[in-house]
């Protein structure tokens, strides 16, 4: 997501945030920079013309050409307007209506509305708490109905049954009545879409917003939808009058340039993202998060929820238990890397590291990337109960067995009991001081570094911080120096964390230091 456009941004915005002073060309240079950038990311030329106006008016004006650090004020000013491009605020699915809240999706076919409907019915289920009744009205597609019906039945929630020969409308006004008097909460009305906007499509969704009185109306769209995503985004607002826009897939999309161009054209806020294809893969969308992140700032808010939601209590407790005992098993290593897995991989934990988005291509290179943690969980998983207990039972003949079992060979085998090793005496020397896995320690040197006293102490503890809290945590992160204009990256090592550690054959990929868990890197020569 937004990773070509955080590239050359960042390469842009760095080469400003190290020169002494700068001239009104240097700022010019730049914004032409900038500006094709944003073309390319597939921005709007209309959205990218306004973004450049903006940032040149305030650039060029005498406070900043004259400040201190001009490059960085530069930066600030970017990031304030992408900000203000993005929405300021995250704006949520708004449910204070009188039950049942009817909540519209509109969109072209093909956009992703018939999952995207399963997905925002599982999220208000499972976490708003809310009753959802889910209703599909489109008649055209075959087997869209079912599709919505078996989506119903895979997330327990309920679906209005099918009737064969009913129109759009109908279905609408059935949908309504059968929510209010089966108790529902909610009611999610998938319509019908077509390749391309034409006027019987417009007017039957006219017709299904008159008949139901919908509280939300959705726009779905795919975010790799492109140039066109403006014109799609503006004929459906005048139309049909959106209250959100919800993107799909942008996890498939490195340009981004829909999400910037959708918000900014029809200053309709992005309430929820797609960034996979399972049920439970769709996120709130945070304006200012997102700017960090496209300038390379990080989001420490965002890891912090998803370490909270991924890391079991129960298990990093006994984790933490085992390393007070000096303990670390191939079972230990194996959870560790599932945990790392489910909170994004390699690359998704460093594209919301401060200063560290710039790592992704080195960590790549090293091939620290999912597929090796994919081969070491199968190494693991091949072994008995016994080897994995006890890793001093690997002789060659059973190393054979396991190379044969997991489509690896013995030397991916020793590399893995040589980080296992290391891994080990690591935790030896760390003697379980509030740890419980690679992540909390990860994140506890993060929250010494903001001053949150000696660490976070645990994510268990994180996931009772209320949104406040956690939202102060990027404004923590900035005044420690984690914000913007840090130039390239982190110098020797993560903050609150050894500038070496073992584990990381060494620790010399620079700007990354050591972290604690992480497979080795290879060692200078």
């Amino acid at each position: 997501m937004f990773d070509n456009l955080q590239d050359r941004l960042s390469s842009i915005l760095n080469g400003l945030t190290g020169r002494g002073a700068l001239s009104e060309a240097d700022v010019a240079a730049a914004l032409r920079e900038v500006r094709r950038a944003l073309l390319e990311a597939d921005v709007a030329l209309e959205v990218v013309r306004s973004f450049t106006d903006r940032v040149r008016e305030k650039a060029i004006g005498a406070a900043v050409l004259k400040a201190i650090k001009p490059g960085q004020m530069v930066v600030k000013i970017v990031h304030d307007e992408l900000i203000a491009m993005l929405g300021e605020e995250g704006v949520p699915i708004d449910l204070n209506a009188p039950a049942p809240v009817v909540i519209m999706m509109v969109g072209l076919q093909g956009s992703g509305k018939t999952t995207t409907t399963g997905k925002i019915a599982h999220r208000l289920t499972h976490r708003e708490k809310r009753k959802v009744l889910m209703a599909s009205l489109d008649t055209r597609r075959p087997a869209a109905q079912e599709q919505l019906r078996q989506l119903g039945a895979q997330t327990s929630i309920d679906t209005l049954p099918i009737i064969a020969g009913q129109s759009p409308t109908d279905i609408a006004a059935r949908a309504v009545q059968a929510a209010k008097l089966g108790g529902h909460d909610v009611v999610i009305l998938d319509t019908a879409g077509r390749t391309h906007i034409d006027e019987p499509l417009m007017l039957e969704m006219a017709e299904i917003k008159r008949r139901s009185n919908p509280h939300e109306i959705l726009l779905v769209a795919d975010a790799l939808t492109g140039q066109d995503a403006v014109n799609l985004a503006r004929n459906f607002d005048e139309r049909v009058g959106i209250t959100g826009l919800v993107l799909t897939r942008m996890d498939g999309d490195g340009r981004g340039g829909a999400a910037l161009s959708m918000r900014a054209v029809t200053g309709k806020p992005i309430k929820l993202i797609g960034v996979g294809e399972k049920v439970s893969e769709l996120e709130e969308f945070h304006p200012r998060r997102v700017a960090d992140r496209i300038l390379g700032m990080g989001d420490i808010v965002s890891l912090v929820e998803k370490a909270a939601e991924t890391i079991d209590a129960e298990k990093a407790k006994a984790m933490a238990e085992k390393m007070a005992k000096g303990k670390f098993d191939l079972n230990d290593l194996a959870d560790q890397l599932r945990q790392m897995q489910k909170m994004g991989g390699m690359g998704g934990i460093m594209g919301m590291m401060p200063g560290m988005a710039g790592m992704k291509d080195k960590i790549a290179a090293a091939g620290l990337d999912d597929r090796m943690f994919a081969r070491q969980i199968a190494i693991i998983s091949s072994m008995t109960k016994a080897e994995r207990a006890n890793p001093d039972l690997l002789k060659h003949s059973r190393k054979k067995r396991i190379a044969a079992g997991s489509g690896t060979d013995a030397a991916d085998i020793n590399k893995l009991l040589k980080m296992h090793r290391q891994m080990a005496d690591m935790m030896k020397m760390m003697g379980g001081k509030k740890g419980g896995g690679m992540m909390k320690q990860l994140m506890g040197g993060l929250g010494a570094k903001m001053g949150l006293g000696g660490g976070m102490g645990g994510m268990p503890d994180l996931s009772q911080m209320d949104p406040k809290q956690l939202e102060a945590l990027q404004k923590q992160a900035e005044a420690a120096g984690l914000g913007p204009g840090m130039g390239k990256g982190l110098p020797g090592g993560l903050p609150g964390l050894p500038g070496k550690l073992p584990g990381l054959g060494g620790g010399r990929l620079p700007g990354l230091g050591g972290l604690p868990g992480l497979p080795g890197f290879p060692k200078k020569k």
